[in-house]
């Protein structure tokens, strides 16, 4: 009965770990499909901020995840000195959105 339980309790582990997964592939997907990987990377400044920096300076807005879609899609300049971000109207407002989020989660990468 012990070993049921503890296959029983890896299967569903493996599983919940499989679905953590999940949406990082999906955000990797939008910003290798966008180009937002050329200007920015995960824990290290590029042209652009680290997603890190974007979550850190962020998080305790209330309305960052509007400020931060608006951002992507209308591009902006002077939040993190004198280069802009160009616009990206190529991105969905959805998957902006999933970007925002990932960033805002303190966990991206």
């Amino acid at each position: 009965m012990r070993t049921i339980k503890l296959l029983v309790s890896l299967g569903l582990a493996s599983t919940s770990l499989a679905c953590v997964a999940a949406p990082d592939a999906a955000v990797n997907a939008i910003l290798s499909k966008n180009n937002c990987l050329a200007c920015h990377a995960v824990d290290r400044k590029v042209v652009g901020p680290s997603y890190k920096d974007v979550g850190a300076k962020f998080k305790d807005d209330p309305n960052a995840v509007t400020l931060l879609v608006g951002k992507i899609k209308n591009g902006s300049a002077g939040t993190w000195g004198p280069v802009p971000m160009p616009p990206n109207p190529g991105i969905s407002p959805d998957e902006a959105k999933q970007v925002v989020n990932w960033i805002l989660s303190g966990a991206p990468g």
